[in-house]
């Protein structure tokens, strides 16, 4: 049963924040519970278990007990001691797991510490489909006070492994809404830097993991896309996943070949990794025309939410996508880009062509609108209220920025 304290919450209510997923780690779930930890660092005391390379990064006001990231059993045996000896001798009020793979860890120390366990789920979290997991994770998830889903399609998820619907709330994660764009002699000298000319720019921005589909992508639709839209050029941002537990990659040789074979290898560009904050980042996505996020369907493998279309729409930027898993909520078809049948390449094609040769500034004001509802100081408020902790004004912090 959740805590008692939780029904009179206090500013100096405790929270341990026990994650595998930070800064300087890259993804979205890394960006995410920074933005969590910080958030909370505002209005609660903030103790955080996490990786020892993310201390330097980890936010303001919080106290940091690093643990190694590597190899994954020491992970999961340093965690849990250490969960153990924080839970007991805090006393936190809340242990707060930042994905399923920290949950058991969050639900052992709730119970030692006599406070309320709660889980943000990512819809991989729920659907990984390894015997362990299933034997000993999913029965620790479902024994969660709380869980906190990224999207409407994670909560089915979780509904379907016998998580009570009582116990699940659907939070987005956030965005961060630039203050200012690139000016036109940043984005010239991006083009100029890159060679890409006065090109039409796709952009896709992520990890190159199996799920992405981009290599399948370049085989089905670039092509036809090239054939209507000449000057049209596929931007890569993106590298090989290092330190993913479950995603298979996609190498960069491996989607070049493809697109050689298909006759279109001079229309692609793979200018590695930049982080989301990146100044280099921001001016793609003023510079490109369309984002294309061609997310295969698997249901071992889901896409639980697609935070990278909403940073897109952020900077005023419109997606086209298959309308599979979490992406549904990610993008507002007609508003913020358009969803395609899932596996329907053909309309995939033509909906990226329509965005092409319709109205940039249109597009632009639509998909920031969209993006506003997403900011992370909406989304902090949602965690708080969720978590039923009274809010302060919050404190001014200079490293208030992206994780």
């Amino acid at each position: 049963m959740p805590n008692s304290n939780m029904n009179q919450p206090s500013k100096q209510t405790k929270i341990l924040h026990i994650t595998r997923n930070l800064p300087p780690l890259v993804g979205g779930m890394e960006r995410l519970n920074w933005h969590i930890a910080n958030g909370l660092a505002q209005h609660t005391q903030v103790t955080i278990i996490g990786p020892k390379q993310s201390l330097p990064k980890a936010p303001a006001n919080t106290k940091y007990v690093g643990v190694p990231l590597k190899p994954l059993w020491r992970f999961i045996i340093s965690t849990l001691i250490s969960s153990i000896w924080v839970s007991i001798r805090c006393r936190p009020e809340i242990v707060f797991a930042g994905s399923g793979l920290t949950a058991p860890m969050a639900l052992i120390g709730a119970k030692l510490a006599g406070g309320t366990s709660v889980a943000y789920l990512h819809g991989l979290d729920i659907a990984v489909n390894h015997p362990l997991y299933r034997l000993f994770w999913l029965p620790a998830i479902r024994r969660m006070d709380k869980v906190i889903v990224n999207s409407s399609y994670s909560a089915k998820l979780a509904q379907a492994v016998g998580v009570p619907d009582k116990k699940i709330s659907v939070i987005h994660p956030g965005v961060t809404l630039p203050k200012t764009a690139p000016n036109e002699a940043a984005i010239a000298a991006f083009r100029a830097h890159h060679k890409l000319g006065n090109s039409r720019l796709l952009l896709s921005v992520g990890r190159l993991t199996e799920r992405k589909g981009l290599r399948e992508f370049v085989r089905y639709s670039l092509p036809d896309v090239i054939a209507a839209i000449p000057d049209a050029v596929l931007v890569v941002i993106g590298d090989q996943p290092k330190d993913s537990l479950y995603a298979k990659h996609q190498s960069i040789t491996s989607i070049q070949a493809e697109a050689d074979n298909k006759g279109v290898g001079d229309r692609i560009r793979f200018l590695g990794w930049m982080a989301m904050n990146a100044p280099e980042l921001q001016t793609a996505f003023y510079a490109s025309s369309v984002h294309i996020f061609p997310v295969k369907h698997s249901d071992s493998d889901p896409e639980g939410f697609g935070m990278v279309a909403v940073e897109a729409a952020a900077q005023g930027l419109p997606t086209v996508a298959f309308a599979s898993g979490g992406i549904l909520d990610a993008v507002s078809s007609g508003q913020s880009g358009y969803l395609v049948e899932q596996g329907n390449y053909s309309s995939l094609t033509d909906a990226i062509v329509q965005v092409l040769v319709g109205e940039t500034s249109v597009w632009r004001h639509q998909a920031i609108n969209f993006a506003q509802q997403f900011a992370w100081p909406l989304f902090n408020e949602k965690i708080v209220s969720a978590l039923n902790i009274l809010q302060k004004p919050p404190s001014h912090d200079p490293r208030s920025h992206d994780g």
